[in-house]
C-alpha cells in the first residue's frame, strides 16, 4: 500500500489499475488512497488474485468481470476469479486485467488460460461492434512474453508457460480485434522487462520478463502520446515483482 500510494505521489497519474491485490473489499487500504485525492474501487474474494482501480478524474460504472468471463476451480463448483475490473474514468473504459497464470502447459489452469483471453477478446470486439468510438484500455499482468526477446533467456522457458504459441496467439488475437499494443509502438527495445522475480537475485541480474502490457481500442490509440516503464520501482524497500507501465494521453 506505501510504495502504490507512494507511486501515486511520485509519478503525478490520474489513473492506477492494480492487480494481485489479494484481499477482499472490506481488507483493502481504501484511506490511505482516499487521502491522496483518489477513488478507489476494488474487487476481490480472498487471498488470491484480486484486482482494483484508483481514480482522481472520475470513478464510474465499475464492473467486477466481463460478461463472458469462465469460471475455474479443480474441485468443487468453478468460481469467477476476481481477475478483472473495469470503470468508467474520465470517459475511459479502464480494465485492471490479472491474467491466469497458467502453472503448467498439462495444467488445468493453462487451458482456464486460454479461454479467458479468448473471452475477453470476444467481449473486446463486442464493445467496438456497439460502439467504434468507444476508449478502452486493457492493462495489467497479461502473464505473456510474446517476443522471444521478452524472458531473459527464452531457453529456460522452453516446454513452459508464457511463451508458448497458443498463449501468443491468444494475445496477438487482441491486435487481429482491432486493439494497440501501445507499450510496444512505444518502447519497441528488446529487454525492456516488467517484471522480476524475486528470487536469485533476478532483478540485479536483470533476469526479467515483459509480460504487463496496454492494449487500447483505436478511439484511445489516437490520443496515447507516450509510454513510459518506470523500471526503478522496483528498487527499495517493499516494492512489488512487476513495475508500471505509464500511458501519457492527450487531452
Amino acid at each position: 500500500m506505501d510504495r502504490a500510494v507512494g507511486f501515486l505521489e511520485r509519478a503525478d497519474v490520474d489513473v492506477l489499475a492494480l492487480q494481485e491485490t489479494k484481499c477482499t473489499p472490506e481488507q483493502f487500504p481504501f484511506a490511505p488512497f482516499e487521502a491522496a485525492g483518489y477513488e478507489v474501487a476494488a474487487w476481490g474474494l480472498d487471498q488470491w488474485n484480486g484486482v482494483a482501480i484508483a481514480s482522481r478524474v472520475g470513478l464510474e460504472d465499475v464492473r467486477e468481470g466481463f460478461a463472458a468471463q469462465p469460471a475455474f476451480g479443480k474441485s468443487g463448483d468453478p468460481v469467477v476469479e476476481a481477475r478483472a475490473l473495469g470503470a468508467r474514468c474520465a470517459g475511459v473504459d479502464v480494465w485492471s486485467l490479472y491474467v491466469p497464470h497458467g502453472r503448467a502447459l498439462d495444467d488445468p489452469h493453462y487451458a482456464y488460460k486460454l479461454e479467458w483471453l479468448e473471452k475477453l477478446r470476444l467481449d473486446a470486439v463486442g464493445w467496438l461492434e456497439v460502439d467504434p468510438t468507444a476508449q478502452v484500455a486493457l492493462l495489467g499482468d497479461w502473464n505473456v512474453a510474446p517476443l522471444d526477446t521478452d524472458v531473459w533467456d527464452v531457453a529456460v522457458f522452453e516446454g513452459a508457460t508464457h511463451v508458448s504459441a497458443p498463449e501468443r496467439a491468444a494475445f496477438t488475437a487482441f491486435a487481429d480485434a482491432g486493439y494497440t499494443e501501445v507499450s510496444r509502438r512505444f518502447i519497441p527495445d528488446e529487454r525492456r522487462y516488467t517484471y522480476w522475480d524475486y528470487q536469485q537475485l533476478r532483478f540485479p541480474k536483470n533476469e526479467g520478463l515483459r509480460i504487463d502490457f496496454a492494449y487500447t481500442s483505436p478511439a484511445l490509440t489516437a490520443r496515447v502520446t507516450g509510454v513510459t516503464i518506470d523500471r526503478d520501482e522496483r528498487k527499495g524497500k517493499g516494492a512489488s515483482d512487476h513495475v508500471p507501465v505509464i500511458l501519457d494521453l492527450a487531452d
